[in-house]
């Protein structure tokens, strides 16, 4: 018999920030855990600095397999996992203190709370303060994340992060687990069928740590992973009307990213996203990224009125940061 929560991680090529991720989760007091990462055919030295997390801390298990994506390591992670909860847990991100132990007390709580979300702070890549996903206000409380619109139910609540999540493993099991046809939406894929078979929460306290990164899985694909979402959503919907989801299922299997998904391109609107949120914020570290912004792709008007915007304001007399709280 397992411990209560078993945390799982995929992990490809995470090497420059994998010690701050795992030294955050193995940190965590209040609730007895398993670590389950999957390394994905890494090459940079993930691997080996995981096994030798493992031959540390007997909570951590290392399971190696060739690269087949972060959809295949989830999948093989949860069935590995032995607690009765599973949680999330993304490379390069942190947990911060008593996520673990505050996410199981909540699902010990109501029998019918299916999974669990909290606050999400964003970063940059040097850990600049980006901005914070709190709620819609309703789910601080266990509630039904599904609401009725007359011509049918959508999610109007879900989680803040794909890795901010604790669920019951039963309950994922029943639903079907994540499904590969997805890949870079079987997240919200997932989020749509627990939320038919339970109860969703989220805590009202910024427990997880996203880092944004301009080479990262989202801002390299974010078209490819929209049309995945709103796929995930057709199928729910279908699923409601009692209809079959088989086309839709068929039609995500052939949507896949193409080459690298780095090219100048993609690189420049994840240097303008980060930085347009640091000149929001009033921190003169937007100026790096709007540069770079500028610089992969000069013929993109709105990266050009946001670093003029930024320069001016920095002559001026730059306002002090936010602070991470706002």
């Amino acid at each position: 018999m397992g411990p209560p929560v078993s945390i799982v991680m995929g992990v490809h090529d995470a090497g420059a920030f994998l010690n701050a991720t795992m030294e955050s989760v193995l940190s965590q007091d209040g609730i007895e855990f398993e670590v389950v990462v999957i390394d994905d055919g890494s090459a940079d030295g993930s691997g080996d600095l995981l096994e030798e997390y493992a031959a540390r801390d007997p909570r951590v298990r290392v399971i190696r397999q060739p690269r087949l994506g972060l959809t295949e390591a989830l999948i093989r992670g949860c069935s590995e996992a032995r607690g009765r909860y599973i949680a999330r847990q993304d490379a390069g991100d942190l947990s911060l203190p008593g996520r673990f132990a505050g996410q199981a007390r909540a699902l010990d709580a109501d029998p019918d709370l299916a999974f669990v979300s909290c606050w999400t702070e964003y970063r940059g890549p040097e850990m600049e303060y980006l901005y914070t996903i709190r709620d819609t206000g309703k789910p601080p409380e266990p509630m039904h994340a599904m609401v009725d619109l007359g011509d049918g139910a959508t999610l109007v609540n879900g989680p803040t992060h794909h890795g901010s999540v604790m669920f019951r493993k039963l309950v994922y099991e029943q639903v079907g687990g994540y499904r590969r046809e997805f890949f870079l939406a079987q997240d919200w894929d997932l989020w749509f069928r627990l939320a038919e078979a339970g109860r969703f929460q989220v805590l009202p306290e910024a427990l997880y740590v996203a880092l944004v990164v301009p080479s990262g899985r989202s801002s390299s694909f974010r078209d490819v992973q929209h049309r995945l979402g709103r796929l995930a959503r057709t199928a729910f919907e279908l699923r409601r009307a009692g209809r079959s989801e088989t086309e839709i299922l068929e039609l995500a299997a052939t949507l896949r990213p193409e080459g690298s998904g780095q090219g100048a391109r993609r690189r420049a609107a994840a240097n303008y996203f980060i930085g347009e949120a640091l000149r929001r914020n009033g921190d003169p570290r937007c100026l790096g990224y709007l540069g770079r912004a500028v610089r992969l792709r000069p013929l993109h008007a709105p990266s050009w009125v946001r670093l003029l915007q930024a320069g001016a304001a920095s002559a001026l007399g730059h306002p002090r940061p936010r602070a991470r709280s706002e």
